[in-house]
Formats: C-alpha cells, sequence, structure tokens
C-alpha cells in the first residue's frame, strides 16, 4: 500500500495522529516497534495506546479544571482517544479513569481496522524522509534516538516516570478500610480509604526514607518530574511532605471516628471489573521485595496481594522551543512532525491533544492549505504555545496543562472566578477557531 505519510510511535499521540489523518481520507502508514520482537522497559503488551503508568485521564470538570477543559476541546475535534476512553470509564469520581486494558484493546481494534492506515510492526531507526510525524514517546529506541540527536545537534535530555503498583480489591481489609471519594464527591465508591494515625504514618514514612531502592545507573542520573516523584523521594523532602500529598487525610471521614485520619492512602479502580486497584501517587523505585514489605504495613492492606509493583522508566524529550516550529515540525527538516510526550508535554491527555494537532496540520499542509493554531486562549493552543516557544528553552522540561499557561484574564478578578473565567473563554475562542 501506498502512503500520504508515515506515522513513527503507535502510543497515544501516534494513535490519535493516525486517526485524524485518517478520517480526513489520507493514507497512513503506522510504524509500532512493539510487535516486532522490540520493547520497552515499561510497556507489558503490544496493544497501540498502552497506558503504562495510571489509568487516569484525570479530571473531567471542564469548568474549573484545565485538563477537563482539555477533554472537552477534544472530544469537540474528535477525539479517538477521548472517544474511547469515555467507552471504558471506570469510577473515580470527577476524574476520568478507563479500563486500561479495554481501553487499549478498542484503540487498536479501531486503528487496525480503519482502511486508510496500515499498521506496521517494525523498528525505525532514521529519520524518514517523507512526510512523516515521530510520535515514538518518551521510550525512543536507542537508533532513533541518536538520529535525532544527530540531526538537532543536542543530547537528549531525560527524566523519570513512575509507575504505581496495583492491588488485588478482594485482598483489601474493608473492615479497617472504606470507601469515600474525598469531600464526597462522585458516587462515594470511587476510591478506597487506608487511613493512619500518627505514629504508623511517622513509622511509614521513617520505613520509605530507609528501604532499599533500586540502584541507580550512570545514565539515570537526571531530575524527576515533579508531577511524576517517587513517593520516597517525596519523604526525603521533609516528614510531613506526603501527609500533604499524596497521604492527606482531609475531606476524607473516617467511619470508626467519624474524623478526618492524620493521614490515608487511597486506591483507585484500575479495572472495569474493579477487581484491580492502583495505590494513588505511590510511584516509587524501592525493590520489589521492599515494596510487598512497606506497603503491607498500611492498614487495610496487610494481606494486600500486587497485581504490579512500582516502578520507574527513563524518558526522553527534545528542547522543543527552539526545535520546533509554531506546527510542530522540525525547523531543520519540515518534512517531519513531532507529537506527543517526546515534545515535553507531559500526561495521556496532553501527549494525545498533540498527536491530534500534528495530524490536523499535517492534513492541512497534506491538502496544500495552511491551518492556523488553536488560540492560546484554549486549552489546546496554550499547550501547544508552550512547547513551541512559550517555555523557556534552556531550562525546558515537560509539562502538564494548567491554567498558568493561559494568558491572564485582563483586569481584577475574584481568585474564586477566575477559572470559570479561562473556560468560558476558551470555550468561545476554540468555537471561533472551528469556525473560522
Amino acid at each position: 500500500m501506498t502512503y500520504d505519510i508515515h506515522i513513527v510511535g503507535g502510543g497515544l499521540a501516534g494513535s490519535e495522529a493516525a486517526w485524524q489523518l485518517a478520517e480526513a481520507g489520507f493514507k497512513v502508514r503506522l510504524s509500532e516497534m512493539r510487535g516486532s520482537g522490540d520493547t520497552t522497559p515499561a510497556h507489558h503488551t503490544d496493544d497501540l495506546a498502552e497506558l503504562v503508568c495510571s489509568n487516569s485521564f484525570r479530571s473531567d470538570d471542564a469548568d474549573s479544571n484545565a485538563v477537563g477543559l482539555l477533554h472537552q476541546e477534544l472530544r469537540a475535534l474528535g477525539s479517538l482517544i477521548l472517544r474511547e476512553g469515555d467507552r471504558h470509564r471506570v469510577p473515580a469520581g470527577s476524574a476520568l479513569a478507563v479500563d486500561r486494558d479495554g481501553f487499549s484493546a478498542a484503540v487498536t481494534a479501531a486503528v487496525a481496522a480503519h482502511p486508510n492506515i496500515t499498521v506496521v510492526r517494525e523498528r525505525i531507526d532514521i529519520l524518514p524522509d517523507t512526510p512523516a510525524i515521530i510520535a515514538t514517546g518518551p521510550l525512543t529506541a536507542p537508533g532513533l534516538s541518536e538520529r535525532i540527536a544527530a540531526e538537532t545537534g543536542r543530547d537528549s535530555l531525560a527524566f523519570f516516570d513512575a509507575i504505581a503498583p496495583i492491588v488485588h480489591r478482594d485482598s483489601i481489609d474493608i473492615k479497617t478500610a472504606w470507601f469515600q471519594s474525598r469531600w464526597n464527591k462522585g458516587e462515594g465508591t470511587d476510591y478506597i480509604n487506608c487511613p493512619l494515625d500518627k505514629d504508623q504514618y511517622h513509622a511509614f514514612v521513617a520505613a520509605l526514607i530507609d528501604g532499599e531502592k533500586t540502584e541507580y545507573r550512570e545514565w539515570e542520573n537526571v531530575p524527576y518530574f515533579e508531577g511524576c516523584m517517587p513517593i520516597e523521594v517525596m519523604a526525603e523532602r521533609g516528614p510531613e511532605t506526603l501527609r500533604f500529598g499524596p497521604m492527606k487525610g482531609v475531606g476524607l471521614d473516617d467511619p470508626r471516628t467519624g474524623r478526618w485520619p492524620y493521614a490515608c492512602v487511597q486506591l483507585r479502580q484500575d479495572n472495569a471489573l474493579g477487581t484491580l486497584w492502583n495505590i494513588v501517587g505511590f510511584q516509587t523505585k524501592l525493590k520489589h521485595a521492599e515494596q510487598v514489605r512497606l506497603f503491607r504495613t498500611i492498614p487495610g492492606l496487610e494481606n494486600a496481594e500486587f497485581a504490579r509493583l512500582g516502578g520507574l522508566h527513563r524518558n526522553t524529550f527534545l528542547r522543543s522551543p527552539e526545535l520546533l516550529d509554531g506546527t510542530l515540525r522540525l525547523r531543520s527538516r519540515p518534512n517531519i512532525r513531532f507529537a506527543g510526550q517526546i515534545t515535553g508535554c507531559e500526561g495521556y491527555i496532553e501527549s494525545a491533544s498533540i498527536g491530534l494537532l500534528a495530524g490536523r496540520f499535517a492534513i492541512a499542509e497534506l491538502r496544500g492549505e495552511t491551518l492556523a493554531p488553536p488560540p492560546v486562549e484554549t486549552a489546546l493552543g496554550a499547550l501547544l504555545s508552550h512547547i513551541t516557544g512559550g517555555a523557556e528553552a534552556d531550562s525546558y522540561q515537560p509539562m502538564n496543562v494548567n491554567f498558568g499557561l493561559f494568558p491572564p484574564i485582563p483586569g481584577r478578578t475574584k481568585k474564586a472566578d477566575r477559572k470559570k473565567m479561562y473556560t468560558d473563554r476558551a470555550r468561545s475562542a476554540l468555537a471561533e477557531w472551528l469556525a473560522a
């Protein structure tokens, strides 16, 4: 089959870009190395759009949260990732969490069945000379990474992404733990809560700091991404850090006392059946045996059986603000666009968003047209602007979408009203962009 564009990488960004192009009538070759005999340290399947970390797409609140607004914008633009995310939703309060296996299998099936997409299981080690989108993600194969580094004249930057453990639901002691969403948002059964008193908390923190960690290799001497900090690294910042982070007890009423616990560990449903639950915020570099020993000291998890233990993998990303133009093209080789986490966006939805935009920019170019970037007042536009020039190149680090990327609301406004003003303005701006 001949093709109009070559997409390298079948993660969330590559799958979304392929879908957008195929739906517009263009022939796509989608190359994915998993399934060809190659894999990565983080993936467990050959499915496209596999979720290697959390199963959460984070907040789905489009009125007061930048991530929820991004969800809404993607739905408006016909996103495959959001379509299948909605279809494979599992309870998670005001968040959008998905059955990870069902979600990835559905994306794989949709992409493979599209008459305009040919999925080829192969590793690509060169930069294509034809129109292409590189969406190989944070675990780009060494050969292609070397070619990218040679082309850009820069060494790849790197950070760690951390994986939280997953527990079998029937091994959690519900006599000690209880179901409740923080502040009673959602259905009330979206999270399982394991309370710790003051002595239990401080004993846990001390054991966490002293626990045996996987040793670093030389290439791992790089900074962590703040949004995915290993729990033991957070604990080392101070004895109370976790109690104001992933182990905060506020908004949770222990039914045994009627009060908020001193600290609390939350678990969130990880699959549609409700048989697997992940420990929220507990990404870690502890050795596996140490994880089992330590996490079983948490009240309610004394007999926990783990479907997956935590881990870390190395991520690479471009210095995008100086290397990519406003439509995600590599300035030195404009036949190539980059998309997804390799551009320095962080998060599943952000990755899919940049994939969608790369696909739409490529559609316009293949038609001989020009597509104006989405307005910076939108979530899509704010994220794109940050990646392609809004960020300081010398200190560029991976970034989730947030209202700090948006142009400020002019004039004096009440803090309580500001988020709604951002989202109202964004919806108007997106509507105008789509109508243009």
